[in-house]
């Protein structure tokens, strides 16, 4: 059985034990100094992904794309730091064709080991997860807004990381679903929870239990994703969209944009009054930071801010 998930496209590809040691590694503080009123105090307010560790490997490809650094581990996942006027976005590049971007052992340890490092990188500003291998996408959750630009195939364990990003694009002619019932397995890596939460319970179990595969333009007509492109030569519309998005989340205050994405995220999961406490916990961690008064102060002078993230 282990062995028929790992080969299935976009499957988990590890057992539970595995999948546990991911979910330990990926549990951290979004925003170290908050503290929530009452019962909330203390409370660990989501996984976040990546990690610390990275060495550029030597004799890599040449970036390209206009990216200035392209670092790798075993050439299965590739992080970059986009430069010039994309200074500040981060593009997350899986890259294992043989095994069709299925989420090997290998792999969900580069993965761990890329979160702290992007976690704790106050240089970056949005991460945009997508896929090296042509037709195929497999992708997870940080501070900083994450973005899944899907431009092929996001199937069981795929979509479950893509649904783990506050942001889904994709191409037309991708395909999306959660197909593990049709191995007698549950969509384990997060499906049952996230994807519910993203469309609706009853659409949800529909689409789990029949295993259903969707469209680019199905999954936007369900709310799976927030925009869907008509596909390119090159193969990446979703990716050109991603970077779209991610160039206009650039100009804002880093600050906000993580304890926003917190605010968000937690409020969600909890009622109305307690959601209001968790904006204002929120909202207090901007007031003394030095960004909020370069805002200020920009916005009297008439010009951009600059931003610091302090």
């Amino acid at each position: 059985m282990a062995a028929a998930v790992a080969a299935a496209p976009g499957a988990l590809g590890y057992l539970h034990a595995g999948g546990a040691r991911l979910v330990a590694a990926c549990s951290a503080w979004l925003c170290p100094g908050l503290r929530l009123p009452g019962s909330l105090a203390g409370r660990r307010v989501g996984p976040a992904i990546w990690a610390q560790g990275w060495v550029p490997a030597a004799g890599g490809p040449a970036p390209k794309r206009g990216y200035s650094s392209e670092m790798k581990t075993e050439d299965e996942l590739r992080v970059r730091h986009l430069e010039e006027e994309n200074r500040g976005i981060v593009v997350l590049g899986i890259n294992r064709a043989y095994g069709k971007n299925s989420l090997s052992k290998n792999l969900i340890k580069m993965l761990s080991k890329a979160v702290d490092a992007l976690k704790s990188d106050k240089k970056v500003r949005t991460i945009i997860i997508r896929s090296e291998v042509p037709g195929i996408f497999c992708a997870a959750n940080l501070p900083v807004p994450t973005i899944a630009a899907i431009d092929g195939l996001a199937l069981g364990g795929g979509l479950e990381l893509a649904l783990a990003c506050d942001i889904r694009v994709a191409a037309s002619s991708a395909k999306m679903g959660l197909v593990e019932t049709k191995l007698a397995i549950i969509p384990g890596g997060g499906g049952t929870q996230r994807l519910p939460r993203t469309i609706g319970m009853s659409l949800a179990k529909e689409l789990i239990f029949s295993a259903r595969v969707l469209d680019g333009q199905e999954a936007k007509a369900v709310g799976l994703i927030s925009h869907v492109l008509e596909q390119n030569q090159e193969g990446d519309a979703a990716y050109r969209k991603a970077l779209d998005l991610a160039r206009e989340f650039l100009p804002q205050g880093p600050v906000a944009m993580r304890v926003a994405k917190l605010a968000i995220n937690q409020g969600m999961e909890v009622d109305l009054v307690t959601g209001l406490a968790i904006e204002e916990a929120c909202y207090a961690q901007t007031i003394p930071t030095k960004d909020r008064l370069e805002g200020l102060l920009a916005f009297k002078e008439k010009r951009p801010p600059r931003y610091k993230g302090e």
